[in-house]
């Protein structure tokens, strides 16, 4: 078991909890992951990447080939980082945020799009190619 951490609740009463944060993480952990991957995909996980097994334990486990095994590993990697990601009210990724609460008081903002810096039309006229010399 791991120790007991006491949180400040923001508002207007100030009040404080306590909790077991890890124990409450695995909980969410594996909730989440059975809730958003079918069957197969659940037990998949959960011999691989919950009880560790290897992937020839797993496909003889499952009765699968090495490529569907690895296809599914990858397809359980993407759907489930997205969902711990894109959780609500509170994401399971990144770490920081689930332990310690949100960083940022405001929400957060999307991302501004990178600005562009064009060049002169002439400015490659000759082509750009390294000096061989210096290089050597």
């Amino acid at each position: 078991m791991s120790r007991i951490s006491l949180e400040f609740i923001p508002g207007r009463e100030r009040n404080l909890s306590w909790g077991r944060k890890d124990e409450e993480y695995m909980a969410d952990f594996i909730l989440v992951s059975r809730r958003h991957l079918d069957e197969f995909e659940y037990r998949l996980f959960k011999y691989h990447f919950l009880l560790g097994a290897d992937w020839k334990l797993c496909c003889r486990r499952l009765k699968i080939d090495r490529g569907n095994f690895f296809h599914a590993v990858y397809r359980i990697q993407q759907n489930l980082g997205r969902v711990f990601r894109e959780l609500e009210p509170y994401g399971l990724f990144p770490l920081d945020e689930y332990f310690h609460g949100p960083l940022h008081p405001s929400p957060r903002k999307p991302a501004q799009a990178a600005e562009v810096i064009r060049l002169p039309a002439g400015a490659f006229s000759r082509g750009v190619r390294p000096r061989l010399a210096l290089l050597a």
